[in-house]
């Protein structure tokens, strides 16, 4: 492992701090005004936030998998990153546990939630899961992060870490999937599909990480190290397609009436670009690429891939949530109103006050509080690694006394 150039980050961290104090000043301005300067309305009542929140999540526990089946099943060419990927792990954890707080409007309902749980609501389950799984990450990291690391300690975290890792992507899937007014959400296999987007996007991410720590001269691991990975991702990816094969297959099969009209929004309807993309370019093209030993080998290939991974189940995310939303629970008209009717105003100054169909699309005020949470967990990550990668990099003796801990050097 190496560090340097770090001339080269001043720049970079101005433009992130600039853009984190616009999403902070966005986000002032959106509790002061009420949630009514988003693009939510009371038909689609999530968005942005909460389709990043169920991102984040499973980009966080696909990492700490990744990191902690290292030590589990003991692949110690794995180990190797355990260290980079605890710390993505830890940083994606807090971005997720950021949107919920924008989502909630007001922050101080965070105290409602922890005075009053309602112990029945999957919703608490995902509080207590990532609050235990948060405290996990840091454990486990702080552990790495000791000159000599206690094996028995690194071993039993580990162990904990890895149903966990998969327990907090399953609760978050089972506030959707115990919905059974929700056509879209109400499935048994919502578990399984976000624990298998969730390795494929995170070691996906994982991959695109330790590439461009190495591009900074951050972070050096083996090429055969980034072609393993990259042959393990193709086999998330195809994990991955198979569930939706499956989820797609169900509602086709049966053609009931209420799930076909969820499917045709899907297949040629308004969250189309969404579903096509994620299938066409989130799976098969991705596939299609690391599916070459050759292609694996080279690095420009396998980033390809990793992004589009990335961006293909962030529109799964985006997909699967608003597949809920378009159409109301409660039909005819006049149907839900929207939220904006104010007294004294008719129908005809504010025509469209009730929908029967519902539309979103983030407005300016949720984007730039998303490009600041983005880009305060892109600084949290380059102090994190700063501080704990420099450590092992400092203690050189360590590698003869813990060789299953020490990093690689690049030929």
């Amino acid at each position: 492992m190496e560090t340097g150039n770090k001339g080269k980050y001043p720049l970079w961290m101005v433009v992130l701090s600039l853009l984190a104090f616009l999403g902070f000043g966005a986000w002032i301005y959106q509790v002061s005004s009420g949630l009514i300067v988003t693009g939510m309305r009371n038909v689609v009542s999530w968005g942005l936030y909460i389709t990043s929140f169920m991102f984040f999540v499973g980009l966080s526990a696909g990492g700490l998998i990744v990191s902690s089946s290292a030590t589990v099943f003991n692949i110690p060419a794995f180990k190797a990153v355990d260290k980079p990927a605890v710390i993505l792990s830890t940083v994606c954890i807090v971005l997720a546990a950021l949107f919920i707080i924008v989502d909630l409007g007001s922050p101080e309902r965070i105290l409602y939630l922890i005075l009053h749980p309602q112990f029945k609501s999957p919703l608490i389950w995902d509080v207590i899961i990532i609050t235990c799984y948060f405290i996990l990450s840091v454990l486990y990291l702080r552990q790495m992060a000791r000159p000599v690391p206690d094996p028995g300690k690194m071993a039993l975290l580990s162990r904990i870490a890895l149903p966990v890792a998969i327990l907090v992507h399953s609760v978050t899937a089972w506030i959707f999937g115990l919905q059974i007014a929700r056509l879209s959400w109400h499935s048994a296999l919502m578990a399984p599909l976000f624990v298998s987007s969730a390795l494929d996007s995170g070691l996906a991410l994982l991959l695109i990480v330790l590439w461009g720590m190495e591009r900074q001269g951050m972070f050096s691991v083996p090429k055969k190290l980034l072609a393993d990975l990259a042959a393990l991702l193709a086999v998330f990816i195809a994990i991955d397609a198979f569930f939706v094969f499956c989820e797609m297959l169900t509602i086709l099969y049966p053609a009931e009436d209420s799930m076909m009209s969820v499917l045709g929004l899907l297949l040629n309807g308004s969250l189309a670009p969404l579903f096509w993309f994620e299938i066409l370019l989130g799976l098969v093209f991705p596939f299609y690429i690391l599916a070459s030993g050759q292609r694996r080998e080279q690095a420009k290939w396998t980033i390809t891939a990793s992004v589009f991974v990335v961006l293909g189940v962030f529109c799964k995310r985006a997909w699967l949530l608003l597949s809920s939303f378009v159409v109301p629970l409660v039909g005819n008209s006049p149907g839900i109103t929207l939220g904006q009717f104010r007294e004294g105003v008719d129908s005809k100054t504010i025509p469209n006050i009730w929908a029967v169909q519902g539309m979103y699309f983030p407005s300016l005020i949720e984007i730039l509080i998303f490009a600041g949470i983005l880009s305060l967990g892109a600084l949290l990550f380059i102090f994190a690694t700063r501080r704990f990668l420099s450590d092992v990099s400092s203690a050189k003796p360590v590698k003869s006394v813990n060789p299953v801990h020490a990093q690689p050097e690049m030929q």
